[in-house]
């Protein structure tokens, strides 16, 4: 049998993600230090929607994304993208199954410094044992879409904070993941580029249905959502459609 290419449809999601999330408790520390950080927390997302999750600094916004990418086990409940749980995945298992279906964008990039920008956009397949000439058309086509073609082969470090951000979103959608998960993607960024980046995503994940969870308390990042959730001290405070505009 051969090996598939890729861009094999085996290594991709072909719809979006749903994403369960039943009783979610996550706690650090013990005893006097003890921070509950996220109380008890249900939820459901359908594939294919684009939800917004505001709140304050200390709300557990960054704990959910955590979570939910499988990068931290909670400390109860359990945690389905489709039917995989991903909150009782070993880490080797969890990492595997983030590459190929879940993409993410971090507010500070996390760029790989040694990297040019192909390299930095490719890095999902290379870790899954891909090839940067094998995927080098699909980085190229990402590239030119989200408008940093012209910087294909410099160093991340010279690229502009709208850019770099606009890098780290191909990256995270090279593998055509079902699930994208933004944690203040648009935190560092002045409010003309924030706006780029809002739509950039938006445009992009609805093109391919792509679920969206993206996590800010940036308000006009709202105006884009199928739902908007309130989280505070932990909890959900609110679940709601955006107003439609008058």
């Amino acid at each position: 049998m051969t090996s598939p290419s890729p861009s094999s449809a085996s290594l991709t999601t072909p719809r979006g993600l749903s994403v369960k999330l039943r009783a979610v408790t996550m706690t650090f520390g013990e005893g006097e230090s003890e921070v509950r950080a996220l109380r008890g927390v249900d939820l459901h997302i359908s594939a294919g929607q684009f939800v917004v999750v505001r709140g304050r600094s200390g709300s557990g916004k960054t704990t959910l994304f955590h979570l939910i990418a499988g990068l931290r086990h909670p400390t109860s409940g359990s945690i389905h993208l489709d039917t995989h749980e991903i909150s009782s995945m070993s880490e080797a298992a969890s990492a595997r199954f983030r590459r190929r279906n879940v993409g993410l964008v971090y507010q500070f990039f996390n760029l790989v410094p040694i990297l040019d920008v192909s390299e930095n956009v490719a890095v999902p397949m290379l870790l899954d044992g891909r090839r940067l000439r094998d995927v080098q058309a699909d980085v190229d086509a990402l590239l030119e879409r989200l408008e940093v073609m012209h910087r294909k082969s410099h160093p991340v470090s010279k690229l502009s904070g709208g850019e770099m951000q606009r890098v780290a979103i191909a990256r995270a959608l090279i593998a055509r993941p079902g699930l994208l998960l933004a944690d203040e993607p648009t935190g560092n960024l002045d409010e003309i580029n924030a706006a780029r980046v809002l739509e950039m995503i938006a445009t992009l994940s609805r093109e391919r249905g792509t679920t969206v969870l993206l996590m800010t308390h940036d308000p006009a990042a709202s105006e884009r959502a199928d739902r908007v959730i309130h989280l505070r001290d932990g909890q959900i405070e609110r679940d709601t459609a955006p107003a439609a505009p008058a």
